[in-house]
């Protein structure tokens, strides 16, 4: 079936240094860079809270360890594709090679829940962060939806436009069309910024940490209940809500927090030395940010009781905790709510640059329309893809709530990843004498396992979020019927492009 048809390791690399194509600028510090720029951002500050007081307690470490094995199992399989195939595009260009057309494009649509609604999400998320730092200095009606309002006075206040977020994605899409260096430089900086924070917040808040508050470790199947701000009343005795039911439902929240070094692939094809970079960029930055993640947690949960994140804090938990229980240290709130910004922002920047990335791939194999590959006469970015997310990502923004579950983000994510371990397997499978300058170790074990724990956590996740899952599924299957399928290169001009007996030859 033409739907199945695979794209062979040779047409992929065929036309990685081709003229015209992504200008290859990135080093091994520039990846790792992007890669923790991708992943310390909202989840830290947020998931952690949430997944501690709904779920796991102070065993949110544990939570932390459970997704970061996950994701290390999964980040090695990345490891081996990227060495092996230096093109922009991911996940998607993975299963092009090992499991077909038709399921590529389905790992590539669910891309766009990772890096497109996840960039407007945050950015909505900013715009809130912005406005709390100049202590609400924007009007209501210019920093949320119309669909949003509040009662003033007795008088409800509609949103008109979310501006601020508007402004970020601008801003950031413009230094993405101007270059990836430049994009990386920046991002660089940022991340110097956010992590020096959150080192301070660990160095301080380990003299803070009572331990009574991390006794049990696990949340009991016992434990009280806790009456929320609604009135209503939170539950632990389902199984996952305590015990290592609830850590493994945890490690489902904060898998969010990982999100993002999967991203350190779609810029393959603009690494100076893709073979040996992108494995370190991508193992690099996942090594990097579990270290903080645990810390991170270890305190937060041990300053404040777990039960306060389900009353108190929420959002706002990290300042929430220092406020609270660390007197004299406003002033670190304040600079939390700076690293947050500043991890939002380099979030956004860099879930753009993979979407732009991912759109461009797919975009050259005909499945989506031209102007998604048409590259910037003297940048060599892509341009119009950006422009175009810019529109598609900045209206979303602007004008509807924030209100896009992490949990969807996190599915579709969760999904790439188990493909890209069977697709490891497969390639061993099918093309066992395949020079691979990476290679995944214990295969076929560990990405058997990285497959099996991504599935539990999408097991774990809410049944809302995986029926929206399964929705936006069928509408990219339609899509891709409907259009991509038509105007598949490979599928339906596969006579004019180059085979492996075509290289032999050469």
């Amino acid at each position: 079936m033409k739907v199945f048809v695979k794209k062979s390791i040779e047409q992929l690399t065929s036309s990685v240094d081709a003229e015209g194509s992504l200008k290859r600028t990135l080093g091994a510090g520039n990846l790792i860079a992007l890669g923790i720029g991708a992943i310390i951002g909202a989840g830290l500050f947020v998931r952690t809270a949430a997944a501690a007081g709904e779920h796991a307690g102070p065993a949110v470490t544990l939570s932390f360890i459970v997704a970061a094995i996950g994701c290390a199992f999964a980040g090695l399989c990345y490891a081996e594709f990227a060495s092996i195939i230096p093109i922009a595009g991911s996940a998607y260009t993975y299963a092009y090679a090992t499991m077909g057309e038709i399921v590529a494009w389905v790992i590539g649509w669910a891309l766009i829940l990772e890096y497109a609604l996840g960039a407007a999400t945050v950015s909505i998320s900013w715009s809130e962060y912005i406005n709390k730092l100049f202590d609400g200095a924007i009007p209501y009606e210019w920093c949320h939806s119309p669909l949003e309002s509040i009662m003033v006075n007795g008088t409800s206040v509609h949103g008109i436009a979310n501006v601020p977020a508007l402004l970020i994605l601008a801003v950031l899409s413009a230094l993405l069309i101007k270059g990836t260096q430049e994009s990386a430089t920046v991002n660089g900086i940022i991340v110097f910024i956010k992590v020096a924070i959150v080192l301070v917040f660990i160095a301080i808040g380990w003299q803070y940490v009572n331990p009574a508050n991390h006794t049990p470790y696990m949340i009991p199947a016992n434990a009280p209940d806790v009456v929320l701000a609604s009135g209503k009343t939170y539950s632990y005795a389902p199984f996952f809500n305590h015990g290592w039911g609830g850590i493994v439902s945890g490690a489902g929240v904060v898998f969010f927090a990982f999100i993002g070094f999967d991203a350190v692939s779609t810029a393959a094809q603009e690494a100076k030395n893709p073979k040996r970079d992108m494995p370190i960029g991508i193992l690099g930055s996942l090594v990097v940010c579990t270290i903080l993640y645990i810390l991170f947690s270890w305190v937060l949960t041990g300053v404040a009781p777990y039960q306060d994140f389900m009353k108190s804090g929420k959002e706002a938990s990290v300042a929430y905790a220092i406020t609270t229980y660390m007197h004299g240290y406003a002033w670190l709130s304040t600079l939390v709510t700076v690293a947050i910004l500043a991890g939002f922002s380099s979030v956004i920047l860099v879930m753009l640059m993979g979407q732009s990335r991912v759109f461009y791939t797919m975009s050259m194999d005909g499945l989506l329309p031209k102007i998604f590959s048409d590259l910037h006469p003297k940048f060599r970015t892509p341009y119009k893809s950006n422009i175009i997310l810019f529109i598609f990502v900045g209206l979303f923004a602007a004008f509807i709530p924030g209100s896009v579950a992490g949990d969807l983000t996190s599915i579709g994510t969760l999904f790439a990843f188990i493909l890209v371990c069977v697709g490891v397997m497969l390639l061993r499978k099918t093309n066992p004498d395949l020079v691979r300058p990476f290679k995944t170790p214990l295969v076929p074990l560990v990405p058997i396992l990285g497959a099996i724990v991504c599935a539990l956590m999408i097991i774990s996740l809410p049944g809302e979020t995986q029926l929206s899952a399964l929705v936006w599924m069928i509408a990219g299957l339609l899509i891709y019927f409907g259009y991509s399928r038509k105007r598949s290169k490979l599928g339906n001009f596969a006579d004019v492009l180059p085979t492996a007996s075509d290289f032999e030859k050469k």
